[in-house]
């Protein structure tokens, strides 16, 4: 039976499996999902098992567990380690969903549910194509999996698990699909993400909350205080005002900055799939400039006082804000962070205390094109999907992945196929069935050139 063929027969079963494990609240970022992150682990462990892994066991960590798996069918062989993360963003603000977040639908040929794309959808992939793999005699390398479920909060018991796990997860390549494509029509491969630096800011103002009518306009309202921080964070032309933020990056050449805008790009239907009247970022470079070579800093989050139903007239004693700065090569995030500290609390009125904590982060990544693995990921996707792959540096960030070539010293080939309209960290996120089923495909293909 060829792997085609096989996959035909087990559609509908492929499916189902993958609903079973959408179906479980693996949200990372709340403590009440403990039990939900274990419970997905030993599922993960279990459909490894069932697809031919030699055997699959359940790591505990510091948080939540790592499920390692593999099948070495020669020593001698070329070894993959295929790294995915299991953990789920939270689905707020609920009331948005069409449908239940944990009860994956099909609709418009489309998988409904959160983790669809981001990454249960895209790591089952891997699975089922190493089951076809076994099943149909044709696995031509050794195959290890690292499942984690805490990328969306940092990974950070994961760098402890991969410095005590060296011989473990010794491998030739990381094989990583939680990237997208450039769009349906236009397959890439990504060969750079933006690294990433969290922080969470609180500022105090008066020891408790006061009515605005007897104390406005004579004290500090920490709102109010918060906004104009957080707005001078960035000056009218969308530049970064912190101090030395830009110091470390490069400056493209012309010449590269033509290289990089030569990817296909539609200004128009960008604009439309997110519905905004104009694109506003840094002011001289392109879209695409903004979101893959240039750091960026974004509120993510930012509370205070009193915002249930009707009316309650305070100042707030506290206000809050969680601020991500997206990075690029030769930028340090710890650095990053120290820099903001210092700017942030340098900027903040006598009339208000601040606190400021870093929460989490990461380095850049840059996989090079030239490397065989990159080579076969081209060759294997022009197949599938008819086009010749194009490079693409997503403005998104997995800090784990610079993690793993420092401390594993192995590269990470990213093979991603989501698309934008996969809606992840959003509400109503979903994932294609096409784009499950050609994934399928490219990653047993991928598993032979590469080993060819």
């Amino acid at each position: 039976m060829t792997h085609k063929s096989y996959i035909e027969t087990n559609r509908e079963r492929f499916l189902e499996e993958l609903f079973d494990i959408l179906r479980i609240p693996s949200i990372s970022a709340q403590s009440e999902h403990k039990p939900d992150m274990q419970r997905c682990a030993k599922a993960l462990a279990a459909s490894l098992v069932k697809a031919g892994a030699d055997h699959a066991e359940v790591y505990p960590t510091d948080g939540n567990p790592v499920v390692f798996g593999e099948k070495i069918i020669d020593a001698a062989r070329p070894t993959i380690l295929v790294y995915g993360h299991y953990d789920v963003m939270p689905v707020d603000p609920r009331e948005l969903w069409n449908t239940d977040p944990f009860e994956p639908v099909i609709r418009d040929g489309r998988i409904v549910a959160r983790g669809a794309d981001d990454d249960k959808g895209q790591l089952f992939m891997h699975v089922k194509a190493f089951e076809t793999m076994c099943a149909t005699d044709s696995l031509p390398c050794n195959v290890k999996f690292m499942l984690e479920g805490e990328e969306e909060i940092g990974s950070p018991s994961l760098y402890g698990f991969c410095r005590e796990n060296r011989e473990l997860l010794a491998a030739d390549l990381i094989l990583v699909s939680d990237t997208s494509m450039i769009g349906p029509d236009v397959p890439s491969i990504t060969c750079g993400l933006r690294g990433l630096t969290y922080m969470q800011v609180e500022v105090t103002g008066p020891n408790r909350d006061l009515h605005s009518g007897h104390y406005g306009g004579a004290v500090a309202n920490p709102a109010n205080v918060l906004a104009r921080l957080v707005a001078s964070l960035t000056d009218e032309n969308r530049h970064v005002t912190i101090p030395h933020f830009y110091d470390d990056v490069r400056i493209l050449s012309d010449d590269e900055r033509r290289d990089f805008n030569s990817a296909p790009f539609d200004i128009g239907e960008y604009k439309h799939s997110l519905d905004i009247g104009d694109i506003e970022g840094e002011e001289g470079f392109t879209t695409m400039e903004r979101t893959g070579i240039r750091p960026s800093l974004d509120v993510n989050g930012i509370w205070s006082g009193y915002t249930g139903e009707g009316t309650k007239t305070v100042i707030p004693s506290k206000a809050y804000a969680k601020i991500s700065m997206r990075l690029v090569p030769n930028q340090d995030f710890r650095k990053i962070g120290e820099l903001f500290e210092k700017h942030f609390r340098a900027i903040a009125p006598a009339s208000v205390k601040v606190d400021v904590k870093f929460l989490h982060g990461g380095a850049p990544y840059v996989s090079p094109t030239d490397m065989p693995a990159y080579k076969a990921a081209e060759k294997a996707m022009e197949e599938v999907l008819g086009k010749h792959p194009v490079p693409y540096y997503s403005g998104g960030s997995i800090p784990i992945i610079s993690g793993f070539e420092q401390i594993l010293g192995i590269k990470s080939l990213l093979l991603g196929f989501g698309l934008e309209e996969d809606a992840i960290h959003s509400p109503n996120e979903s994932y294609g069935i096409g784009q499950f089923f050609k994934g399928i495909e490219t990653i047993i293909l991928f598993h032979k050139y590469f080993t060819a």
